[in-house]
């Protein structure tokens, strides 16, 4: 006698017991009346202002309710998924077949895979086996699909909220706390959980308490300091940095298979027009773009009436399509420089932390070992060209000693052998300033910028200098707007006892809102060594290297 699929009965478990909510749906839906009248009508300038970032505040604390209430719907169905799990181990042993087959459906039904949230995970739903592809349809019909529909969402981007919000609740706890409180909003907090995807749940931690808990801002302050006043970028790069420094040999590893990967795609947008994008190392695609811009720039001067983009684009067309294969291409003779800030401990002892790429972000300190070795030559110095094209003298270095301070990581002093003062200072505050320093910007620096305007006396000077982008630059001299330096900054020497606050900008909108700027460390503060560290100096009697020779020569000049 056949039978069609039964209908178990829910076993009884923890996971089913209803404790009070703190917060039901129905305390949520009564806000929303009051929230739908709200236009801001009979509110002043300054009022509309304060409201909306209230309504910024509440909106985080609302993606932080959204995580905490994901993880709980996750772990409440992975109980009952074990617990149906032993009903089919029950059903197995007592040789009811139809009766595992139907427990192991419900278990499937509540199981959830976490998505790659860095597209290169066990989690990456592109997999394409058949067991994959099994896998990816019940997380459709299941957690992902009903957390998804919950979210307004599709189950692919269900399952990267659901994902994001497991990190949260169990690896980001500071990260957590801070989007309750609307430090950071739900696409910073989505940010450090995908940055940190691919490291232990110790290791996450870890950075989430270096990145997040020791930039917290003051609760006694009422401006907004620390990790509020962070944008995208500042944010990704601590993440980065921090990851990278803590799994050093990790970030080694995924530098050199990333490099694999490189490609280039096409995707159609509107109006006859496409999209090209090439996914290439580093150190080419800075140099790449490097050599457009100077082109467009030099087009420009001579009268080009093509904007800027318009050139670079034509440039890149240009100089692809008239290139014989297997030729060097655009890269081929054009001067471009890649800047790389390096502590001298991670150049010349091993150490791990990170090296700064301006424009890029850190980058970890063996790769750029790797690439200098690369770059300056064969063991013996060999530059002559003979061991092939790798070994070309066209490569050239320079090094220029750039000062941080020991305990903030803030550059604070820079020292060139090219000695035209105006490009030096302006290669300082974009090396200080990395992106522009309007709050929450992340824009490329584009304008060396006056804080005091030099119309009323402003000094030509770094403690008076910031990196701004075009429109920030723009709109900080519209009428009503105000800035001034709160401090300049540390000073090379002497070092001061006590920490010293790096360049601050307080800036004043027209209806009286102020914002803080803070220049971020350019490079991770110093740490002592400890014993068996990378840092252990015990080596130094020993011959030096090729690299770190000729290196060690460039400096002393």
């Amino acid at each position: 006698m056949i039978e069609g699929p039964r209908v178990l009965p829910e076993p009884a478990s923890a996971g089913s017991v209803r404790v009070p909510a703190a917060l039901a749906a129905c305390d949520v839906v009564a806000l929303l009346p009051r929230l739908s009248e709200t236009d801001g009508s009979g509110l002043g300038a300054s009022e509309l202002v304060d409201l909306l970032d209230t309504l910024e505040r509440a909106k985080a604390a609302c993606a932080a309710a959204q995580a905490k209430v994901t993880a709980a719907f996750v772990d409440a169905q992975a109980v009952e998924a074990a617990h149906w799990t032993d009903r089919a181990r029950e059903c197995l042993d007592a040789n009811d077949f139809e009766g595992y087959r139907a427990a192991k459906d419900e278990v499937r039904r509540r199981d959830f895979t976490p998505a790659a949230l860095n597209g290169r995970g066990p989690g990456d739903e592109r997999a394409s086996t058949s067991r994959g592809r099994r896998t990816g349809a019940h997380d459709k019909a299941g957690i992902a699909a009903q957390v998804g529909l919950a979210r307004h969402e599709s189950p692919h981007r269900g399952a990267r909220l659901a994902t994001t919000a497991l990190a949260l609740v169990r690896d980001l706890p500071h990260t957590l706390d801070a989007l309750t409180t609307g430090e950071l909003n739900e696409r910073r907090a989505e940010l450090v959980a995908r940055l940190t995807s691919h490291l232990t749940a110790e290791d996450r931690t870890a950075v989430d308490a270096e990145v997040v808990g020791a930039h917290r801002s003051d609760p006694t302050d009422p401006g907004l300091t620390g990790i509020a006043t962070w944008g995208d970028r500042q944010l990704e790069g601590a993440v980065r940095a921090a990851a990278d420094r803590i799994d050093a040999a990790g970030a080694v590893a995924r530098a050199r298979t990333a490099e694999s990967e490189r490609r280039v795609t096409i995707r159609p947008i509107p109006d006859t027009m496409a999209l090209v994008t090439a996914v290439l190392p580093v150190r080419q695609a800075v140099a790449l773009y490097a050599a457009l811009t100077a082109a467009a720039s030099t087009a420009q001067a001579t009268g080009d009436v093509r904007s800027k983009g318009q050139v670079m684009a034509d440039t890149l067309v240009d100089r692809v399509l008239s290139g014989a294969p297997g030729e060097p291409g655009i890269l081929g003779d054009v001067p471009v420089e890649v800047q790389v800030v390096i502590t001298d401990r991670a150049l010349f002892d091993g150490d791990d932390t990170p090296a700064q790429v301006p424009g890029y972000g850190p980058v970890p300190a063996g790769w750029v070992r790797e690439l200098l070795t690369a770059d300056l030559g064969p063991p013996g110095g060999d530059r002559s060209g003979a061991h092939g094209p790798e070994w070309s003298p066209r490569a050239r270095t320079w090094l220029r000693r750039l000062y941080t301070h020991p305990a903030s990581g803030t550059l604070v002093a820079m020292d060139s052998k090219r000695r035209l003062f105006p490009p030096g200072l302006r290669r300082f505050l974009v090396a200080r300033d990395g992106v522009c320093r309007m709050p929450w910007c992340d824009a490329p620096i584009r304008h060396a910028d006056h804080v005091t305007p030099f119309a009323v006396g402003g000094p030509t000077t770094a403690e008076n200098g910031q990196g701004l982008c075009v429109r920030c630059n723009q709109v900080k001299e519209h009428p009503g707007w105000r800035a001034r330096v709160v401090h300049p900054g540390p000073l090379p020497m002497p070092v001061p006892a006590h920490p010293v606050p790096a360049h601050t900008v307080r800036l004043t909108t027209p209806t009286g809102h102020q914002h803080t700027s803070v220049a971020p460390p350019v490079l991770p503060a110093h740490r002592e060594p400890t014993e068996g560290s990378a840092l252990d100096l015990a080596h130094l009697d020993e011959p030096l290297s090729p690299l770190e020779q000729l290196l060690t020569d460039r400096l002393a000049g």
